[in-house]
């Protein structure tokens, strides 16, 4: 080849790797919101009784009459993974046992996948949700019917659950059925983490609208919330919280109406706590990521995902090569 088509090559191979380290390097440094400043007295107030809350005290006074035989090791788990499912989807909860919710250690950290169901509206489903809680003892389910309108209380319930029986958990992943989890790629990132209290971090959302059209999916009422935009808030296919961060999050969930959508209900109770999201694109949203091996061994999540294709996802980067650069 010519000289000028040699640099022509070189000039693309640098402006690639420019634009791949410059990505990062906007992300971690020029796009993560301001930490915000306690100096809101309702904020101190929430820090200060999530700091203070009582194990017993939660016991007694559960918002949901909870169903588990799903347990929490007396030990220290470095990872717990809520998937919020739906009570019909048993085939679902199985490809996720077979496949990335297998896990049990990374690194020699403890990892623990557990799914979050309502009551089935079916009493033969019903009767089948009972069978598999107690043959994988790995479900918690609430009192509450399953329902497009009560994915919320699933989430509250999620989080209280998380505070008052596994306090000794250091982060939490809640994350849907539809989505793969890379548990390797994620712990290996909070392992490297230096900010170890406050972490809320998924695929930030900035400026979201509430939803004004009476009727439509997610209809917010202006009474309910009356401002233009929501806070920044954690995309609800998959995001992670400290375990302190979630204490902070559930004492700010008494002052708020259910019926806001799941992922910005979390949202707003984080910043009522003080808690700034961090934004990471290795979470995909909503999105799904075309496959391929390395590219699933580096992301964090990816949505839509078929049964067969957690299969293969799960297959190919648990095996192999390690990846390049």
């Amino acid at each position: 080849l010519r000289t000028h088509q040699w640099c022509f090559i070189l000039f693309n191979v640098l402006l690639f790797h420019a634009l791949l380290f410059g990505a990062d390097l906007l992300e971690e440094y020029f796009l993560r919101a301001l930490p915000l400043s306690y100096t809101d007295a309702k904020t101190l107030e929430i820090r200060e009784r999530a700091r203070k809350l009582d194990r017993d005290s939660l016991k007694a006074n559960l918002s949901h009459t909870v169903s588990s035989a799903a347990t929490c090791s007396d030990q220290e788990v470095f990872l717990l993974v809520i998937v919020c499912s739906s009570p019909e989807n048993r085939t679902r909860r199985n490809v996720i046992r077979q496949t990335w919710g297998n896990v049990t250690d990374t690194s020699g950290y403890a990892v623990l996948t557990l799914f979050a169901l309502g009551k089935a509206a079916s009493v033969t489903t019903q009767l089948e949700i009972n069978e598999e809680s107690q043959k994988h003892r790995d479900i918690i389910e609430g009192s509450f019917i399953d329902s497009p309108e009560t994915q919320t209380q699933k989430m509250l319930m999620s989080v209280e659950w998380t505070v008052t029986f596994c306090p000794q958990a250091r982060y939490i992943l809640k994350t849907d059925e539809d989505v793969f989890v890379s548990i390797p790629s994620l712990a290996g990132y909070l392992l490297s983490l230096q900010q170890l209290e406050d972490i809320y971090m998924g695929r930030v959302i900035h400026q979201g609208m509430p939803i004004r059209a009476p009727g439509s999916p997610g209809f917010v009422p202006m009474h309910q919330y009356p401002k233009e935009f929501y806070p920044d808030y954690c995309d609800g296919s998959a995001f992670l919280m400290s375990q302190d961060a979630a204490r902070k999050v559930y004492v700010a969930t008494k002052e708020l109406p259910l019926s806001l959508p799941p992922d910005i209900f979390v949202g707003i109770c984080a910043k009522k706590a003080g808690i700034t999201p961090i934004h990471s694109s290795r979470f995909s949203g909503e999105k799904h990521i075309s496959y391929n091996r390395c590219c699933y061994k580096f992301i964090f999540t990816s949505s839509n995902m078929q049964e067969d294709e957690l299969f293969k996802a799960w297959k190919e980067t648990s095996h192999g090569e390690a990846c390049s650069l």
